[in-house]
């Protein structure tokens, strides 16, 4: 069974190998701010986190699947999307970008908590099959120490670390120590929610215990001959 991320995300590519999958990374050539503006202005309404997530989560997937069919057409696996993004008090914080950002927003973020949606889609693909897809959306609360100083945010910021990820924070590197609290599954804050990507592969007919210990066959060094 062949794994794909569609995604070049280094949390989720590391999320995975830590449970035993090293997967075939592709990154989705999907224009996110235009996919959701599209939507939005179809339905002239503003989506909820869980429905931005959900959708980018399923473009992603869907376009990598597609490409998979026409690039490899022998592939026979899952193609794992996702997406994520953080709201505090209602407002979505995606990433900060610019070091000013990032400052501004874990300085507003202290000693409060926010929720982590996280948007999944697995794709079932394989020679002479059609596509079968399902998806789910998870979510966890995150709370910050109140403790933490402008010169400590100051100096995480400089790392860069914030600076591309969903929120201006990371739950599994130098940004897990201004946590105080996660309710919810864990790896949700990582990048996926690996109980729900379980289920999601189950759902599909694919036993989870079968994805590990798994190497991608184009990720394997050839053999001289």
């Amino acid at each position: 069974m062949r794994v794909c991320l569609a995604s070049t995300s280094p949390a989720r590519l590391m999320l995975l190998g830590q449970f035993g999958i090293r997967p075939l990374t592709i990154a989705p050539a999907v224009d996110e701010e235009a996919v959701i503006e599209a939507v939005e202005s179809a339905e002239a309404r503003t989506l909820t986190p869980d429905e931005h997530v959900l959708l980018l989560a399923r473009r992603k997937a869907a376009d990598v699947a597609v490409r998979l069919a026409d690039d490899i057409p022998d592939f026979d696996g899952i193609v794992i999307g996702g997406d994520s993004m953080f709201e505090l008090d209602g407002e979505i914080l995606g990433k900060p970008y610019t070091p000013e950002n990032a400052i501004a927003r874990w300085q507003a973020m202290r000693g409060r908590t926010g929720v982590l949606h996280s948007g999944h889609a697995v794709v079932r693909v394989g020679p002479g099959q059609q596509a079968r897809e399902v998806h789910a959306v998870a979510a966890a609360s995150v709370t910050f120490a109140a403790d933490v100083t402008d010169a400590e945010i100051e100096t995480y910021v400089a790392t860069g670390e914030p600076l591309h990820v969903a929120g201006a924070f990371t739950v599994d590197s130098l940004g897990g120590a201004f946590i105080e609290r996660v309710d919810g599954d864990p790896s949700t804050v990582v990048g996926m929610s690996l109980s729900t990507l379980r289920g999601l592969v189950r759902e599909l007919g694919v036993d989870w215990t079968s994805l590990w210990n798994t190497t991608d066959p184009s990720l394997e060094p050839s053999t001289p001959l």
